[in-house]
């Protein structure tokens, strides 16, 4: 695809999406066990404050897929993903369909600390049907990006607690 025509679709979607949000965290423990846990993708549920549940279809590497169960106050809603990217001890990152968002785990180790950063990026904007639904039922791209970042934070931190439990 162009970059004009990147631009297009672009504005066809959502003018106001934040192209990218990003948290990152230091966890006192090798990027191979860090990894490890990030990787239990079944284990999102416990994890974040908005993804409930995903449901993963076989082990997880690139082109797994999931089905993830979504909550934000009385409101539920479904999506599906798929990994795009799987590198061990380095980087994880799956594709929300629906909206066409990408979330990614990078790891970066030094001294037996990982830094890990979790993005979300929305490279060509959003569907028309996910900016309706922040615009009207999510308090609008701002709102909802605050509390994207804030539900990054405390996934990073779950994480963090749980490879440092061991």
């Amino acid at each position: 695809m162009t970059r004009a025509a990147r631009e297009r679709r672009r504005d066809e979607t959502e003018p106001d999406v934040s192209a990218e949000l990003s948290a990152s965290i230091d966890i006192n423990a090798p990027a191979e066990q860090v990894f490890s846990v990030i990787a239990d993708l079944k284990a999102m549920g416990k994890r974040s404050p908005q993804c409930k549940l995903m449901k993963v279809f076989g082990p997880v590497q690139e082109g797994t897929r999931s089905i993830n169960i979504n909550r934000k106050g009385l409101l539920v809603w479904p999506t599906t993903a798929k990994v795009v990217r799987f590198e061990p001890g380095k980087a994880l990152a799956f594709r929300i369909n629906e909206n066409r968002t990408v979330w990614t785990y990078e790891l970066a180790e030094s001294g037996g600390v990982t830094t890990v950063t979790e993005t979300r990026r929305a490279p060509d904007g959003t569907s028309k049907v996910s900016s309706f639904l922040v615009d009207k039922f999510m308090g609008g791209t701002d709102d909802f990006d605050r509390e994207m970042v804030e539900g990054m934070n405390q996934t990073l931190r779950e994480i963090k607690a749980e490879v440092e439990r061991g």
